[in-house]
């Protein structure tokens, strides 16, 4: 069963930037590119940097810490293709932005309307 949580604003995450946010018990990092808002366990694999303040550019984010980096549309490592790291999918409902953490899967967005 789905579990829809409304985790931030459109209006507070502008294109081109990514953010942190905490939905039920996970870490979730949100990030806005051209196409639209994606969201990745925020916690990275390596060892537990936090995404959402990692630099973005396009739609790859790079891992504050130590430098891992991963298409946020899709979770998959940049350079390990065994890698990939869950995503949630998300849901824009006029300025709100609402994530589902109940089963992390893959290729999961939400255009922007």
């Amino acid at each position: 069963m789905a579990e829809w949580i409304q985790v931030a604003r459109l209006s507070e995450l502008p294109p081109g930037t990514a953010t942190e946010v905490v939905a039920g018990e996970r870490i979730v990092a949100l990030f806005r590119v051209e196409d639209g808002v994606y969201a990745l366990d925020g916690v990275c694999p390596h060892q537990g940097g936090p995404l959402g303040q990692g630099h973005l550019e396009g739609c790859t984010v790079t891992c504050p810490w130590h430098g891992w980096q991963f298409d946020v549309r899709n979770g998959q490592h940049q350079f390990n293709a065994a890698i990939r790291q869950p995503t949630f999918p998300v849901r824009v409902e006029g300025d709100d932005i609402f994530v589902d953490i109940s089963v992390p899967s893959s290729d999961s967005k939400k255009d922007i309307e």
